[in-house]
């Protein structure tokens, strides 16, 4: 059996003569015919500062699969810029490009029957997205991340994009003088990367490593480090071993890898937006995964790691002190990891992982000793109750106290909620209710980092909550709430709520509740009517009629 299995389709024999004609074209010469095809999907973009060092990627990966014996085949793919969208109606579109970034992999994929395929991909949605894409197709396959960016400097602190948002926050409250925000915002992001912290594409990236279908090590690597470019050259290599291994993703992405990846983003504090992503990725792999998996294995995970939002440190700094095989190798020291999962390099996850120590290294507090965590459990919550029967997501890690009971401050949108905390219309106790912002309401499940930071830079990080069925950025941390479900635009009880109602949200009990009989909710349901979609053409409108609920994962298929 030649090694291209896929590819001789379209490069085997005399009927197939004119597709050869359109190759030799891009390069094939009568030898190459018998290389395995793989594609290399690149998210090269100067839209964001997360993609725009991925061709320089895709390129290392290129010349390394050519000197492999492949034949690679460069693509392009979509990106959306979280951080630049943020607060605006574009950021409706940000979940909605991880769909069509998994469709154009796919598409490009299937249609020249490729062999393989190594996905480049830097912003948030660009690794789940790769990764639906990979667990679809079930081809020999791996990703690559584009980097971390490195942390801004300002007045003897690190900065990262989050701090920006927060200053806007600061000054509004009169914390700040607007010199001192400009001075965040033009120092923030100093270069190509990803945003630094523990938010959403270094928790993405951790994860999937934790999985194994990326290189050890790779995922907490700087985007503008040589050794990223390197990672990227191995990447390849390693692909072409696992074509002639016949190494499947689907043999890596099964139940205990699923179970692996959640563990390491409790350990290292990882973004809201890991559940639903993770959901996603495990739809797409046909593995049977549920929301309360995420809590269960929260029970039992320590958050390890001091890492923004909530802490001090970047991914780089995290990336010095061992990355992520030292945060695994401390749980699979506790039996809180699959030791047996198989990786992209056909070792399994306890032989990668031999060599690294068991405890992490003296004279540094990025990673705490096992005995002495930063938290004693999971900071990922799964609260539930009769505001979310499907259940939510709460990020609990740095409150004094997770609970809270205060009046509803109901807001139909994240500008009308936006707009009354710039004004000081919110006080100590409130707890804020933004709806109609779910994946079919919004549609497109926008990110509440503006709102969120601005009551953090207000002052209201511990005394003020907001429960959403919108989605939150990495960035994004205090009493919040977000993917609640059934959302608002399917008749879900958070469009119940109404200005004043008394609710709850407690995360020692990981409860989510408006207190009032249920009666009361009854007749307000009765009385309820669904809004007029927002939009009736094009690609959110699509979106809106096809996509699940945020307890699913938000898919589409």
């Amino acid at each position: 059996m030649p090694l291209n299995k896929r590819s001789r389709i379209i490069t085997d024999g005399v009927q197939r003569s004119p597709n050869r004609a359109m190759l030799r074209a891009v390069g094939f010469k009568d030898a190459d015919f018998k290389k395995p095809i793989i594609g290399i999907a690149n998210g090269y973009s100067t839209i964001t500062p997360c993609n725009m060092g991925l061709n320089d990627l895709a390129a290392r990966a290129e010349t390394a699969a050519k000197r492999a014996g492949a034949m690679p085949q460069l693509f392009g793919t979509i990106t959306v810029s979280d951080g630049i969208s943020m607060g605006t109606e574009g950021m409706k579109f940000s979940l909605v490009s991880r769909e069509v970034i998994a469709d154009s992999i796919e598409t490009a994929v299937q249609a020249q029957s490729m062999d393989g395929v190594l996905a480049v991909g830097g912003c948030d949605k660009n690794m789940p997205g790769a990764m639906i894409a990979i667990a679809r197709m079930n081809i020999p396959s791996i990703f690559v991340y584009g980097g971390t960016i490195k942390p801004g400097r300002y007045q003897g602190r690190d900065l990262t994009v989050v701090s920006s948002f927060e200053a806007v926050g600061e000054y509004t409250a009169g914390k700040i003088s607007k010199e001192e925000m400009l001075g965040v915002e033009r120092r923030a992001c100093p270069g190509a990367g990803s945003c630094g912290g523990m938010y959403t594409a270094n928790t993405m990236s951790s994860a999937i490593e934790a999985m194994g279908m990326s290189l050890p090590h790779s995922s907490t690597m700087a985007a503008e480090d040589r050794e990223k470019h390197d990672s990227a050259a191995r990447s390849a290599e390693a692909l072409i071993a696992a074509i002639k291994k016949d190494l499947l993703p689907r043999q890596i992405m099964n139940r205990k890898s699923f179970e692996n990846a959640i563990a390491l983003v409790m350990a290292v504090g990882g973004s809201t937006n890991a559940v639903l992503h993770l959901l996603a990725m495990a739809h797409a792999a046909e593995v049977p995964l549920a929301l309360d998996d995420f809590e269960a294995i929260r029970a039992r995970v320590p958050v390890l790691c001091d890492l923004k939002p909530s802490g001090r440190y970047v991914a780089t700094d995290l990336h010095k002190v061992g990355g992520t095989p030292q945060v695994m190798k401390m749980l699979l020291e506790h039996d809180l990891l699959h030791d047996d999962c198989i990786t992209i390099t056909g070792k399994t996850i306890g032989d990668v992982l031999k060599k690294v120590p068991a405890q992490p290294p003296r004279g540094q507090d990025v990673i705490r000793p096992w005995e002495k965590p930063m938290y004693a459990q999971g900071h990922l919550a799964i609260l539930k109750g009769n505001l979310a029967p499907e259940g939510a997501v709460a990020k609990i890690t740095g409150l004094k106290r997770p609970k809270i009971t205060g009046p509803a401050r109901v807001f139909e949108s994240e500008e009308e909620a936006m707009a009354a905390i710039l004004e000081k219309r919110i006080r100590s106790g409130d707890v804020l209710i933004i709806r109609y912002e779910g994946p079919k309401g919004g549609p497109g499940m926008r990110e509440m980092l503006s709102p969120t930071s601005a009551l953090v830079g207000a002052g209201h990080a511990e005394d003020v909550g907001l429960i959403t069925d919108g989605r939150f950025s990495g960035g994004t941390y205090g009493m919040v709430v977000g993917h609640v479900a059934p959302e608002a635009a399917v008749g879900g009880p958070i469009a119940l709520v109404r200005e004043g109602d008394s609710i709850t949200i407690d995360a020692e009990r990981r409860l989510l509740q408006v207190n009032l009989p249920d009666e009361e909710l009854a007749r307000r349901r009765a009385a309820w009517q669904p809004r007029p979609a927002r939009y009736t053409r094009g690609i959110l409108a699509k979106y809106a009629a096809q996509v699940s609920s945020a307890s699913r994962g938000a898919v589409t298929d």
